[in-house]
């Protein structure tokens, strides 16, 4: 680095800032605009993208990710209510297969990103009973967590 930068940068008259390396990222949503939103959050970096259960389970057996964010309501009765006895089609099928599995992705940090808070916090505990490193976060406050957590 030269001695001007070296200089600018003290004085905060510029920032050091180093390229991150790209990251792998698992996304379980039904909704295509939050595909679209979430291709532009992490462009540059690998994103693979499930929208329901059996789609999420072969893609995280298969591949390694770095971050993994997590929908809990996949189909259109979902959103109406959570009196139903669908929770094999839901996000919270998903954090109890892993939860099961607790070697698979274990460096990931998981990130349940619904509206739906009372169906995501259930998810949150029993992804943390394996140990893992994860939150919630509604999906509006999402832009401002991947930014932190994610800096470019």
């Amino acid at each position: 680095m030269s001695v001007i930068r070296n200089l600018l940068i003290r004085f905060r008259l510029t920032e050091a800032k180093a390229e991150r390396t790209p990251i792998s990222v698992f996304l379980l949503d039904d909704d295509e605009r939050r595909h679209r939103w979430f291709e532009k959050r992490f462009e540059g970096d690998r994103l693979s993208v499930a929208e329901c259960v059996n789609k999420a389970k072969e893609i995280l057996e298969a591949e390694t990710f770095d971050a993994i964010f997590l929908d809990h309501d996949l189909l259109p009765h979902h959103y109406v209510s959570n009196d139903h006895d669908d929770y094999a089609n839901t996000g919270y099928a998903i954090a109890e297969w892993l939860n099961e599995r607790p070697d698979l992705q274990r460096a990931a940090t998981i990130i349940v990103h619904t509206r739906n808070a009372d169906a995501a916090i259930p998810m949150v505990r029993k992804l943390r009973e394996s140990g893992r490193n994860v939150e919630y976060c509604a999906f509006p406050m999402l832009d401002l967590k991947i930014k932190n957590y994610w800096k470019r």
